[in-house]
């Protein structure tokens, strides 16, 4: 991989779930409260056991230019060499939001 080419984990829950996906652009977004996606990695494996849960995210994200993940649902966030498998699992524990205020609404 190219030192320009970075590679991110993002994990987030969904639905009582957890989501691990790459992808090569994640960062802040304009809308406040979001974090964006772009450019998901999936493996090119010519493998004959095929992982559902990779087969599930591929159809749900394959097409997706962006995505936009509410921050309180992000669990975390790593810059790595290069993707592993993207999965889903079941979210056990506790993962407790980020407290966030939200600014008093001005009546215009």
């Amino acid at each position: 991989m190219a030192s320009d080419e970075r590679m991110y984990r993002v994990q987030f829950i969904n639905q009582d779930q957890v989501y691990e996906l790459y992808a090569r652009h994640v960062f802040q977004s304009e809308m406040w409260g979001f974090i964006e996606i772009e450019e998901f990695v999936f493996g090119s494996r010519s493998e004959l056991l095929v992982d559902p849960g990779e087969e599930k995210l591929k159809k749900q994200f394959g097409d997706v230019k962006r995505s936009f993940i509410p921050m309180q649902a992000i669990i975390r966030i790593d810059e790595v060499r290069q993707e592993g498998v993207p999965k889903i699992s079941e979210a056990r524990g506790s993962v407790t939001a980020f407290p966030l205020s939200v600014p008093p609404r001005r009546d215009r």
